[in-house]
C-alpha cells in the first residue's frame, strides 16, 4: 500500500497539520514539542512519551483510556510493530495527564466539512483546529479517533526506541548498526550474538533518540492485521480484570450520595436523624444539590442514604415529557435555524406540484448505562490530591479538581483506570466532582465514592432528544428530491457548557449522519434546527448520527419504497462516493441481497457516514405470531485499515447490537423533572437471546485511517426499522420500537 514513510521530528512531534494554525497561534509555539511526561531513574531509558526501558522491563505508555474498545491493546500492537517486541514481553501504563498526548485527530469532526473534503477551507480549518488541540494539549479519548490519532505516532515511537537501542549496542560492540536487526526485543548482531534491549537500557539512556525512521511497509507487518490475542482477554474472560470499582487502600473508607433527581435543582433541607447512627456510618456531608454518607463499606453507605429524608427544590426544565417534546415540536422556525448544512439543486421548486411524501420521525432521550457504575476513589493530601477513576478526559479532571481545590494542577494526580464501559458517560465530571467534595472533608483518608445504580441512572446526562420532518419527490422509479429538517437539543452545547467552553457557531452534530449522506439527489436540502436546553445532555455513543442516521435513512427508505425502487439498488445508483459505493457492495453480496425470502421476512439496508466511516447494514428479520425476531445483520465499513481484527469484529457487533437495542427498547421519559426510567429492567437494550447473527467485514480502499467505536451504531435503527416495514407492513418512525411491535 505504500504507506511506509519517514516521519520527520517535527511532524512526529506535533503533526503536520497544526503547521497550517501556526499563523494564528504563533508558528513557536505550535511547532514547539510538548515536554515528555515520562521521567526516568539511573539506568532507565525513556526514548519518547511512550515508550521506557530499564534492566527489568519494556514498559508502553497507552494513554487512550480504555473504555472496553481495546484500546490499551491497539496502542501497544502499533509500537510493539516497530519496536520489534512480542506482546507477552511488555506492560502497559496508561501514564500520566500530559499535553504530549494531545489528540492529533480529533479535527477531522470539529469542523463543518465533510470528512473527505480536502479543500483549501477545509484543510485550513482542520489546521487551526488542530494547533488549538495541540496548544490546549487535549488529551482527549472519543470521536473514535484512537486508531487515526495513534496509528502514525506510536509506530514512529517504537521505531525510534528500535534504533536507538540498535545504536547502544553498537557503542557497546562495535558493530556497525546497518548490519544489525532486531527481534522479539532483541538487537542481533552479525556474529548471531543476541543482546536484550533491558540490557541495552543502560548505554541506551545516555544516548540522544534516533529520529527520522523510516516506518517499515505493511508487507512487513507482524502484528497489525492479524488475529492476536487481546492483551487484556484473559483478564476479562476471568473476572480478574481490575476496574476502578474494583479498588481497595489501607483506611479508605466508602461513600455515596443522593442528588437532586431533578438535575441543576438545589436541596432545600435534608433530615439524616434516621440515617446517622445505623451501622457502619461515619460521617454525613451536605454537598451543593446533595447529601452523601461516608461509611465503612458501600452497602452501608447506600443503606443510609434511604434512610435519609431530603426536599429538592424544581429544576430548570420542563417538568413532564410532553413538554419536552412539544419544544422540539415548535422548533422548526427560522429563528431556530442553526444551519443549513445541504443545499443541492433546488428542493422547493422540485417539491412545488409534485406528489410529495411527508413524514415526521421521533427519537427519545436514552441514557449510557455502562455495567460498571461510576465510582472514583479521591485521597486530598496536604501537598497532592491523588485520584483513581477511568476518565476520558483526564487533563480536564486534574484541571477541574485544582479550580475546586485552589491547588495547582501539578498537584493533582489521576490514576487512569479501565473502565467497565463508557459509551460517552465518562466524558463528564459527576463522579470526581462528588468525590472531591466529600474527601475534601476528610484530607488524608481515601474515599471510595460509588454511585448506586439507580442515582447513576438518574444523575445521567442522556442522549438529545429530537425530530425531523421530511419531504420527498420520486419520478419514473427513482429519487428526486429530498427535504430534510431535523429538530434536536444540542448536546455538544450542553456539555461544552460543563466544561465552562462554550460552543462558537453551528453544532456539528445535530444533523451529522444526514447532511453528509453520500447520495447525489438532484434536489437535496438538510437543515438543522437547535431546540432550546431541556433536560441536560451529553455525547452518547455516535452523538448527532444516533438519532439524525436514523431519520435520514428512514425517511431515504420511503421514498425509495415510493418511487417503487429496490433499496439497495437505488442506493448504489445515488452513491455519489467509491467508499459508499464499496461498502453497499458488500453488504448486498454478503446478504445475498435480492434472494428469495421465507414469508413473513424482510431485510431493510442503510448507508450512515459518521465519524469519517461509511458504514452500510443489512437487517433480516421474521414476523412471527410471537412478534419481531431479528435473525442476521451483515455489516460493512470502510476505515483505510484494520489494526486488531478480533477486536475490530467485536467492536462492530457491540456497536450494532447497541445500536438495535435501544431502537427497539430504551427510552428515558420525565415526570415531575425526574426520569421514570431507574435501572435496566425499565431500559432493557437487547436481550441476550434477541441477538442476531451478525457478519462484520472490515474495508481498506481508502489511504485515511479511521476508529470504528461508533460509526456501526447509526445505521442499525433505520436498517431494522425498513426491514420490519418490509416484512410487515408497518413504517417506524419513533423510537423505541417496542411501543409499535412486539419483540420475541
Amino acid at each position: 500500500m505504500g504507506r511506509a514513510r519517514t516521519i520527520a521530528r517535527r511532524s512526529f512531534i506535533i503533526g503536520s497539520a497544526a503547521i497550517a494554525g501556526g499563523v494564528a497561534f504563533g508558528a513557536y509555539m505550535v511547532r514547539k514539542p510538548h515536554d515528555n511526561p515520562l521521567t526516568a531513574d539511573a539506568g532507565e531509558a525513556v526514548f519518547n512519551p511512550w515508550v521506557k526501558i530499564d534492566a527489568d522491563r519494556i514498559t508502553l505508555i497507552t494513554p487512550h483510556t480504555d473504555i472496553g474498545q481495546g484500546a490499551a491493546h491497539m496502542q501497544a500492537t502499533l509500537i510493539a510493530e516497530e519496536l520489534d517486541v512480542e506482546l507477552d514481553q511488555i506492560t502497559t501504563a496508561p501514564g500520566v495527564p500530559a499535553a504530549a498526548y494531545y489528540n492529533t485527530a480529533l479535527a477531522g469532526d470539529a469542523v463543518p466539512f465533510k470528512f473527505n473534503d480536502d479543500g483549501f477551507g477545509a484543510q485550513t480549518m482542520r489546521g487551526v483546529m488542530s494547533a488549538a488541540i495541540k496548544l490546549l494539549g487535549a488529551q482527549v479519548t472519543g470521536g473514535s479517533t484512537s486508531v487515526p490519532d495513534s496509528f502514525d505516532k506510536l509506530r514512529a515511537a517504537g521505531a525510534t526506541a528500535r534504533e536507538t537501542l540498535k545504536l547502544a549496542a553498537a557503542q557497546e560492540t562495535g558493530f556497525a548498526v546497518a548490519d544489525m536487526r532486531t527481534e522479539a526485543g532483541q538487537v542481533i548482531l552479525p556474529d548471531g550474538t543476541k543482546r536484550a534491549y533491558t540490557d541495552l537500557a543502560a548505554t541506551a539512556a545516555t544516548l540522544e533518540p534516533v529520529t527520522d525512521v523510516p516506518l517499515r511497509d505493511p508487507a512487513q507487518w507482524r502484528l497489525i492485521g492479524q488475529d492476536v490475542q487481546r492483551l487484556d482477554i484473559k483478564a476479562k474472560s476471568t473476572g480478574t480484570q481490575t476496574y476502578g470499582i474494583d479498588l481497595e487502600m489501607d483506611g479508605m473508607l466508602h461513600a455515596s450520595v443522593r442528588m437532586n433527581p431533578y438535575k441543576g435543582g438545589a436541596m432545600q433541607s435534608f433530615d439524616a436523624s434516621g440515617a446517622k447512627d445505623m451501622r457502619g456510618v461515619q460521617k454525613i456531608v451536605a454537598l451543593d444539590g446533595g447529601v452523601a454518607v461516608i461509611a465503612d463499606n458501600t452497602w452501608r453507605a447506600f443503606r443510609a442514604l434511604e434512610e435519609i429524608d431530603i426536599t429538592w427544590g424544581d429544576g430548570p426544565y420542563p417538568a413532564q415529557q410532553a413538554d419536552h417534546w412539544a419544544e422540539v415540536a415548535a422548533s422548526f422556525t427560522p429563528e431556530r435555524l442553526d444551519k443549513e448544512w445541504r443545499a443541492d439543486g433546488d428542493v422547493d421548486a422540485a417539491l412545488d406540484g409534485a406528489q410529495v411524501i411527508e413524514a415526521e420521525y421521533r427519537a427519545p432521550y436514552v441514557a449510557h448505562q455502562p455495567l460498571e457504575p461510576l465510582s472514583a476513589v479521591v485521597k486530598v493530601g496536604d501537598d497532592r490530591v491523588d485520584i483513581w477513576a477511568a476518565h476520558q478526559l483526564p487533563r480536564f479532571v486534574q484541571q477541574r479538581v485544582a479550580a475546586a481545590l485552589g491547588r495547582d494542577a501539578e498537584d493533582i494526580h489521576l490514576h487512569n483506570q479501565y473502565a467497565g464501559g463508557s459509551f460517552g458517560h465518562r466524558l463528564e465530571f459527576d463522579n470526581i466532582d462528588r468525590a472531591v467534595d466529600v474527601a475534601r472533608q476528610m484530607p488524608g483518608t481515601p474515599i471510595k465514592l460509588t454511585f448506586r445504580r439507580e442515582e447513576d441512572f438518574v444523575q445521567d446526562y442522556m442522549r438529545q432528544i429530537g425530530m425531523a420532518r421530511g419531504r420527498g419527490a420520486v419520478a419514473q422509479g427513482q429519487v428526486t428530491a429530498l427535504d430534510l429538517d431535523i429538530a434536536t437539543v444540542s448536546a455538544a452545547r450542553s456539555q461544552a457548557a460543563r466544561l465552562g467552553q462554550p460552543l462558537p457557531g453551528p453544532d456539528t452534530q445535530i444533523a451529522a449522519g444526514a447532511w453528509n449522506m453520500r447520495y447525489a439527489i438532484p434536489d437535496l436540502r438538510v437543515r438543522a434546527y437547535a431546540v432550546p436546553e431541556l433536560a441536560p445532555t451529553s455525547s452518547w455513543r455516535s452523538v448527532g448520527a444516533s438519532t439524525a442516521g436514523f431519520f435520514a435513512e428512514g425517511f431515504m427508505d420511503e421514498v425509495i419504497h415510493a418511487a417503487g425502487a429496490d433499496p439497495l439498488e437505488e442506493r448504489l445508483r445515488l452513491a455519489n462516493d467509491p467508499d459508499a459505493r464499496h461498502v453497499l457492495e458488500a453488504v448486498g453480496e454478503m446478504s445475498d441481497w435480492g434472494a428469495p425470502l421465507a414469508p413473513g421476512s424482510g431485510r431493510g439496508v442503510a448507508l450512515v457516514t459518521s465519524f469519517g466511516v461509511p458504514t452500510a447494514e443489512v437487517v433480516e428479520v421474521t414476523n412471527t405470531p410471537d412478534g419481531i425476531r431479528i435473525d442476521r445483520v451483515w455489516v460493512a465499513a470502510e476505515v483505510g485499515r484494520v489494526v486488531d481484527p478480533v477486536t475490530f469484529e467485536n467492536v462492530v457487533a457491540g456497536g450494532v447490537i447497541w445500536g438495535l437495542g435501544h431502537a427497539m427498547n430504551s427510552e428515558i421519559t420525565y415526570d415531575a423533572g425526574v426520569p421514570e426510567q431507574t435501572n435496566f429492567h425499565m431500559a432493557e437494550g437487547m436481550r441476550l437471546h434477541q441477538c442476531p447473527v451478525i457478519e462484520v467485514r472490515g474495508l481498506e480502499n481508502n489511504s485515511q485511517i479511521r476508529g470504528v467505536g461508533e460509526p456501526p451504531v447509526p445505521p442499525a435503527p433505520a436498517a431494522l426499522a425498513n426491514a420490519i416495514y418490509v416484512a410487515t407492513g408497518t413504517r417506524l418512525r419513533e423510537m423505541p420500537f417496542w411501543n409499535t411491535v412486539d419483540f420475541v
